[in-house]
């Protein structure tokens, strides 16, 4: 547990996927990402789905859900779904959280492995998992989900989020703007239109949810970029100016997908910016 002004911030752990190895790095070589990111015989690799719950301030907040639990043989078996350490209903349960307790959501996008746990199958009817919660999302990005281009249409399961919009249980954020006292968003559009980044911030000590700009530390130079993001280069000036400032006001940056590592602050070397310290909590 970490605790940054009035609230308390736990990394939640909802299992591990696996995406091919080349997609994720984009044009970087195999020979460059590989050495740490070893690929199966499918040539995937391993990530995680964390999600990071905030407690304080008389909320329980969630930014995202992971995968879900609503996966066909097939596609857990192409995505190699691993739900045997880590799930995402046991993991709060862990830190004495229940679904129900849970006030808001804030989902960085609508992606799968981004909002899959917003909803669940139960006896045979698709439910909300937490029903007593506002689930945040970009305005822009909503619409974007309604109508996804071809690119990323893949991407998107609607049974994640639509109910969401048919229970009344979305509240729309437009741009940049603080969603709770010391909880702000910062909107980027390269991976997809309008993800929002989670920033906890006391003015002393900051965290950053870094989301798809930043999915692992293997993603920390700034060419590393990921093959399915839909404008590569406003992937890349977002990274030039977040990591720089980052570095220099001692950001914590907390990885939604790396499979080991929680959350890092930077330092600046000969190549640019390499991690100082890893943090767990």
């Amino acid at each position: 547990m970490m605790k940054i002004g009035n609230y308390e911030l736990t990394s939640i752990e909802t299992g591990r996927f696996s995406l091919d190895g080349g997609a994720m790095f984009g044009v970087v070589p195999w020979v460059f990402w590989s050495k740490l990111n070893p690929p199966d015989e499918r040539m995937r690799i391993t990530l995680a789905a964390r999600c990071l719950l905030i407690r304080g301030e008389g909320k329980i907040i969630l930014v995202d859900t992971g995968n879900g639990s609503k996966w066909n043989d097939k596609l857990k078996d192409i995505y190699h779904l691993d739900n045997s350490q880590f799930a995402l209903i046991e993991s709060l349960a862990i830190v004495g959280v229940k679904p129900e307790e849970v006030t808001d959501v804030i989902l960085t996008h609508l992606h799968f492995d981004h909002c899959g746990g917003s909803t669940k199958m139960e006896n045979g009817k698709l439910e909300l998992t937490f029903p007593n919660a506002a689930h945040y999302v970009q305005k822009a990005h909503w619409e974007l989900s309604q109508n996804p281009t071809d690119r990323d249409r893949a991407s998107f399961f609607k049974d994640d989020f639509q109910l969401l919009n048919e229970k009344g249980k979305l509240e729309f954020v437009d741009g940049e703007k603080e969603i709770f006292p010391g909880i702000s968003v910062v909107v980027c559009n390269g991976h997809t239109m309008a993800q929002q980044l989670p920033k906890i911030s006391d003015g002393e000590n900051t965290l950053l949810f870094c989301c798809d700009l930043i999915p692992t530390t293997s993603h920390i130079p700034f060419p590393y970029i990921m093959g399915y993001d839909l404008r590569p280069m406003a992937t890349m000036e977002e990274k030039q100016r977040l990591i720089p400032q980052a570095e220099k006001e001692k950001w914590i940056l907390f990885f939604e997908h790396d499979p080991e590592t929680v959350a890092v602050t930077l330092q600046k070397n000969e190549k640019g910016f390499s991690i100082k310290d890893k943090l767990v909590f």
